[in-house]
C-alpha cells in the first residue's frame, strides 16, 4: 500500500468534511500528531479505529486503503488487491519478528553463558559468585520468556489433523515441545495432540 497516497487522501477527505486535524483527532480519541503522521505518510491508522475514521471521512475501508474514491465496477478488484497487500505486510512483519527472536536468543545465550562462566571460574568472593550466577540464570530465563512471547505473536500454528489455525496460550507454548518451526500441542478445535506447524497468516 502507498502510505503517501493514503495520507494525502485522508487529508483531502478531512478537509472536504470541514474538519481540522485537532477536531478529527478529538473525535477518534487520539492526538492530532497521529493524524499528522497519517497525512504525511509516516504511519497508518490502526485497524481498531479504521471503521470510525472512515465514518467521519464519509468513505469506506477499501477506499481508505486504496487512497482514492472507488467506482462500483472496480470495487471488488481493488478490495482483492488491498487484502493481498495487507496479507503480504503481515507476513513481512511476522518474518521480521521471528528474525528478531533469533537475534535475542543468540545475544541472550552469549551474555548468560559468559556470566555463568565468569561466575564459575573467575576468582571472586563467594557472595559475588552467587550473584553473578543467579543473574546469568535470570538472563537466560528472561530470554526464554521473551522469545516464547515473540514466537506466539508472530503468526499462527496450524493443526496437522484438522488444519485449524490458532494463536496458542503462553501455557501451551511452555508445555509444548519445540522442533524447528513445529511444536507439539493440543488443537483447541479437534482436541488432537499433534506436531503443529508455524504459519505466518491465518489464511490458506
Amino acid at each position: 500500500m502507498d502510505q503517501i497516497k493514503i495520507g494525502k487522501f485522508i487529508a483531502s477527505c478531512r478537509k472536504e468534511e470541514g474538519l481540522t486535524q485537532a477536531v478529527l483527532a478529538e473525535k477518534l480519541g487520539i492526538s492530532d500528531r497521529a493524524v499528522s503522521k497519517w497525512e504525511t505518510g509516516k504511519s497508518m491508522p490502526d485497524s481498531g479505529i479504521m471503521l470510525e475514521l472512515c465514518h467521519f471521512l464519509k468513505i469506506n475501508v477499501n477506499e481508505l486503503l486504496s487512497g482514492e474514491r472507488i467506482m462500483a465496477d472496480t470495487y471488488d478488484k481493488r478490495a482483492e488487491n488491498n487484502l493481498l497487500s495487507m496479507k503480504r505486510e503481515i507476513e513481512t512483519k511476522n518474518r521480521q519478528l521471528l528474525k528478531a527472536k533469533k537475534l535475542i536468543i543468540y545475544l541472550g545465550i552469549a551474555a548468560g553463558a559468559s556470566m555463568c562462566f565468569a561466575g564459575s571460574f573467575v576468582e571472586m568472593p563467594t557472595w559475588l559468585r552467587i550473584v553473578v550466577i543467579a543473574f546469568s540464570v535470570a538472563i537466560l530465563l528472561a530470554v526464554a520468556f521473551i522469545s516464547e512471547g515473540i514466537e506466539r505473536e508472530a503468526g499462527y500454528y496450524e493443526c496437522q489433523e484438522c488444519h485449524y489455525r490458532y494463536v496458542p496460550t503462553y501455557w501451551q507454548m511452555i508445555l509444548g515441545l519445540s522442533r524447528g518451526r513445529t511444536r507439539r500441542m493440543t488443537c483447541p478445535k479437534c482436541g488432537k495432540r499433534r506436531w503443529h506447524k508455524k504459519v505466518l497468516t491465518d489464511e490458506e
